[in-house]
């Protein structure tokens, strides 16, 4: 079993909308796509990866350091063992190959790419869905058919007032999303408890009897806050009952996380910036964060991949924390087999931007925020046309 080549493109992403922290008008993806010397249905499997938004392409590091390592590796050096088939995890440790610890800055969104396109390929060459062979081999029990999505929006732009982020968050809930996320944090604080009041005042007249609208709406600060700003912001939230408020400061400051924990006592969520098993370790040791509701947010496509993502359950477990409390970030289709797959409470979903990477199968729609996943092998990228659509455009 060989990898014959290996492409890779760069493709824009582009857009006006902004967080708290960057505009996206100049954001950038890495694809690629791994071509086998296996044959299905008279056709090469190849195994398709990208990195999900809010980090920039890794050309120059896929050039220069992680595809010549792999496409000059030996064949017998990159196949399983025990099956006839590719070894994911022997792949990781060839593109680690000379990489001092630490520093998961960036590589590791190289690492991502190319490791979703390895996992798409193992399973194509088993003719699965990725979430079925995942549940078989890490014994994870039944893999899910339905897995609950929320719709991640609410972005900043110039000309968007109130208005037009209401008009936006119905158009959700009438996509069939229960649980709407909005961005806060580059406006001031009056301000945004003025756009997040407008919010649940359009979420109240949708939420079932029993329900509170503040639990169908999540805040993302995306890490803009000093510890007193955070706090500010906690005491204004605090009587809302929010779905969970997002990242308040730096992935780091683990110390920020921990003071804001003690005063604010609803669900946080964070994690997305975080980018290896270690820092995960880190986060649960030092950030104050409560397993019984506190959410985790590691994106596999930025963070080295699922071999990666496998060994952050590990830290969750000897934490004493639920696979069920991860959530990640990326509102893309290999997330939400992981989730399906491992157990994950959940998935996010990108309706309105970032295509078309963002959002799942041509053929499953919403409903009351799930999703279904399709029996397609592999990912599935086939099952969505706009993303296989770019694929060829780059790669036929």
């Amino acid at each position: 079993m060989k990898i014959l080549q290996i492409k890779n493109s760069v493709v824009s992403i582009a857009s006006e909308i902004q967080n708290a922290y960057i505009d996206f008008s100049k954001m950038t993806v890495s694809i690629v796509a791994i071509v086998t010397d296996v044959i299905k249905d008279d056709k090469p499997v190849i195994g398709y990866g990208f990195h999900s938004n809010g980090r920039y392409a890794q050309a120059g590091l896929l050039r220069e350091r992680f595809l010549p390592r792999l496409i000059e590796a030996k064949p017998e050096n990159i196949v399983d063992d025990q099956r006839d088939n590719l070894d994911p995890f022997k792949i990781w440790d060839i593109l680690m190959t000379n990489e001092k610890p630490g520093g998961h800055g960036e590589r590791s969104v190289a690492v991502g790419v190319l490791d979703m396109a390895v996992w798409d390929a193992v399973a194509k060459i088993e003719e699965k869905p990725l979430c079925r062979l995942l549940t078989e081999r890490f014994d994870k029990g039944k893999s899910e058919k339905e897995i609950f999505v929320y719709a991640a929006g609410g972005y900043y732009y110039p000309g968007k007032g109130t208005e037009k982020l209401v008009k936006e968050m119905r158009g959700y809930l009438e996509q069939g999303y229960k649980v709407v996320k909005m961005k806060i944090g580059a406006a001031s604080l009056s301000e945004d408890m003025q756009r997040i009041e407008a919010v649940l005042r359009e979420l109240e007249k949708h939420i079932d009897s029993g329900e509170t609208p503040g639990s169908r709406l999540a805040v993302d600060a995306n890490g803009r806050f000093d510890l007193s700003t955070a706090l500010a912001y906690a005491r204004e939230l605090q009587p809302l009952g929010l779905f969970w408020y997002e990242e308040a400061g730096d992935p780091l400051d683990y110390h920020l996380q921990s003071e804001l924990s003690s005063a604010y006592d609803k669900p946080f969520a964070t994690g997305e910036n975080l980018f290896s098993h270690q820092d995960v370790a880190n986060l649960l040791r030092y950030g104050g964060l409560r397993p019984e509701k506190d959410y985790l947010q590691m994106d596999p496509a930025l963070a080295y991949g699922l071999v990666e993502y496998l060994r952050m359950l590990d830290v969750l477990a000897q934490f004493n924390w639920s696979p069920h409390n991860c959530i990640p970030h990326g509102g893309h289709q290999f997330a939400l087999h992981l989730a399906a797959g491992l157990g994950l409470g959940g998935n996010e979903s990108y309706p309105g931007v970032f295509q078309p990477f963002g959002g799942f199968a041509d053929e499953t729609p919403i409903k009351n925020s799930m999703v279904r996943l399709t029996d397609h092998p592999g990912v599935g990228f086939e099952a969505k046309s706009d993303l296989m659509d770019l694929f060829h455009t780059h790669f036929n």
